[in-house]
């Protein structure tokens, strides 16, 4: 394993020693999700005019003048990666797939990209309709697509790019429940991250390479679980699991970069709301003997390049269409309104947990619940277009699947009646189960007779659970979710499965059917 080195140390090592010194600005991004436009506080679409006060994020005209400046800092030598998944999240994507992401990828000059499990999301063709589009390498080790046509030859392992005279080896690897998450297909072969990374960095050392970064798309616990296993590696830039690390933001996860086994290891959330920005320096030997850096957040003080802007308003325009698509229609109201979905069974409660159950009923799940403080509207009878969904669901969110037991899931109905009496967005809209609460009980008391698939709960017994990204992280409460097994959440936006499911009904009338009652 190579030394890490603090920068006293290095100082100390070094006295009185000529040694020549390779410094290394790398710049890194990942889990994009289509966030072209500025987005809010809550990571969802920011209007223009609270852009306009100062109160949005990102959006890749932000990330052109941050980028500029950084290289600007960096000088000649510096790249500037990307961890994957820059597919899926907004409109964006369901108008262009992976050809927005090209032309901006392209425009911001990519160096390399690690192949994500999203940027499956349309299969193998989406991924290769964008690899045929841009000019840098991007990378997977971990996967084997030569059965594949269109990628066969495309995706790499790993590759070796020089900057300023010296010899930069990245490899990648991807998460290897891809096929559970996204749309790989068959022919797509995994293998296990770690044997597949550690052959390729054993392959770039035997040929002369000594200064290796792993860009790995698996995961925060994933990255130190491979910094323990791994030799030979210096630097792993990570995605995946949208995680902050940093040294001045109060709520991240850990620090800038997280150091494991002599390993540092560096993320920057996700949703172009920041710029990872590391400096490293190595010795004539490869190690690295100094680093430093930090996240940038992309707030208002960072001037949105207007190029960028226009063009991104130019293809914001045909989403205009996309949001009068008729999708289905309805027979009457579908009630989403905030008084009744927040004290009661729903209508729209029991669509879009309907609708998020019938999307990964097949994946072993059991159970959808539903934030109450997540349904923004009601739809009208008649015809529903896509804009009305939209309104329903505006803050896109994902699918978040996860496995709890019985008595977790009590818990978390308990929190979800918990605060009734004033009208709390924590209220529990469900599906594939049913239950009763009593708003006269103390609060953590006041849940019964909970039923799942037609049978009473176990409290013992493991259940397969669906909600949003919001939810299953803890939001309104549902903090007993955040230790979750088998937690994954970035699937497809809910918004989309809502439509899809009212695509498929056709016809679609709302109902009510007594799965959630009141003593």
């Amino acid at each position: 394993m190579k030394r890490f080195l603090t920068a006293t140390a290095a100082l100390a090592l070094t006295s009185g020693m000529a040694a020549a010194e390779y410094n290394l600005t790398i710049l890194h991004t990942n889990d994009f999700h289509d966030r072209f436009e500025p987005i809010s506080k809550y990571d969802g679409p920011c209007s223009a005019e609270d852009n306009a006060e100062g109160k949005c994020f990102g959006g890749v005209a932000r990330m052109v003048t941050a980028i500029e400046a950084a290289r600007e800092r960096a000088g000649e030598n510096h790249l500037l990666l990307d961890a994957g998944d820059w597919f899926q999240g907004s409109l964006f994507y369901t108008r262009y797939k992976g050809d927005m992401a090209a032309e901006f990828m392209s425009k911001l000059d990519y160096d390399v990209m690690a192949v994500g499990n999203h940027e499956f999301d349309d299969g193998p063709d989406g991924l290769a309709d964008f690899v045929a589009q841009v000019d840098f390498p991007v990378l997977s080790a971990n996967i084997d697509v030569s059965g594949v046509e269109g990628l066969e030859g495309e995706i790499e392992k790993s590759t070796v790019l020089e900057v300023g005279g010296e010899k930069i080896g990245i490899v990648s690897v991807l998460a290897e429940d891809t096929p559970e998450t996204s749309s790989p297909g068959a022919e797509v072969i995994f293998s296990p991250a770690a044997d597949a990374a550690q052959a390729e960095i054993d392959a770039l050392t035997e040929d002369g390479v000594n200064k290796i970064i792993l860009l790995t798309h698996i995961g925060l616990a994933g990255d130190k679980r491979l910094a323990e296993e791994l030799t030979g590696v210096d630097l792993i830039v990570g995605g995946h699991s949208h995680t902050l690390l940093s040294n001045s933001e109060e709520r991240a996860e850990g620090a800038y970069p997280t150091m494991v086994n002599d390993v540092p290891i560096v993320q920057a959330y996700a949703y172009s709301k920041y710029l990872g920005e590391l400096n490293v320096t190595f010795d004539d030997a490869g190690e690295v003997t100094a680093i430093s850096g930090d996240p940038i957040l992309l707030d208002a003080s960072v001037e949105e390049d207007q190029a960028a802007v226009d063009l991104v308003a130019e293809r914001a325009a045909p989403l205009e269409e996309l949001r009068q698509k008729v999708v289905a229609e309805t027979s009457e109201t579908i009630e989403g309104s905030r008084d009744i979905c927040r004290a009661q069974e729903c209508a729209m409660g029991n669509l879009v947990s309907d609708a998020m159950l019938d999307r990964v009923k097949d994946q072993g799940i059991d159970v959808a619940i539903s934030n109450a403080g997540g349904l923004r509207a009601s739809i009208d009878a008649g015809e529903v277009t896509m804009g009305e969904v939209l309104t329903v669901l505006p803050f896109q969110n994902t699918l978040s699947t996860f496995q709890i037991s019985g008595a977790t899931l009590i818990e978390a109905l308990e929190n979800g009646v918990s605060q009734l009496e004033d009208g709390a967005g924590r209220f529990p809209q469900v599906a594939g189960m049913s239950y009763t609460f009593d708003p006269k009980a103390e609060p953590g008391s006041r849940i019964s007779d909970v039923m799942v698939g037609g049978q009473p709960i176990d409290p013992e017994k493991t259940y397969g659970a669906v909600s949003n990204n919001y939810v299953r992280n803890g939001g309104d409460g549902y903090a007993m979710f955040k230790d979750a097994e088998n937690a994954y959440d970035f699937g497809p936006d809910l918004a989309d499965v809502t439509a899809e499911y009212l695509a498929k009904n056709g016809s679609y009338k709302p109902y009510t059917d007594g799965r959630i009652k009141m003593k």
